[in-house]
């Protein structure tokens, strides 16, 4: 029965913290995106979110995108500066065609620091790749 599953492998979507000036309090903060560099949409996405370190964990967040248009990047949610110790988790599911996808996203530990920044594709962005 098992092998009779198909689970498609996920290609081309990224989940990345990049950090961000916020006008509204003067400093800058780690926020979260889902990046689809396909060339073509994904739908229904739903991101659930945790963080977690020995006996620590935060509530879980639950997100929607409705549409991911090929080749573009929503906001996922901010990490406040206490979650950065943890692992934080991201799982993804999403649609292509009415077949489900699915992988689950993390950033270890301290990963989210400026000296770990790369380049983030789409975005033209600095930032961290969850693996």
């Amino acid at each position: 029965m098992k092998k009779d599953i198909e689970i498609p492998k996920v290609e081309g979507i990224y989940v990345v913290a990049v950090k961000q000036w916020n006008d509204d309090f003067n400093m800058h903060d780690w926020n979260v995106f889902l990046i689809n560099k396909n060339s073509f949409p994904i739908t229904d996405a739903i991101i659930v979110s945790k963080g977690y370190k020995g006996s620590t964990l935060t509530s879980t967040m639950r997100h929607k995108l409705a549409v991911l248009p090929a080749k573009s990047y929503a906001k996922v949610e901010l990490l406040q500066p206490e979650l950065l110790s943890l692992t934080n988790e991201f799982s993804v599911s999403y649609f292509i065609e009415n077949k489900m996808f699915h992988k689950n996203f993390k950033f270890l530990p301290n990963s989210i620091k400026e000296t770990n920044l790369g380049e983030i594709p789409i975005m033209t962005a600095q930032g961290i790749e969850a693996t």
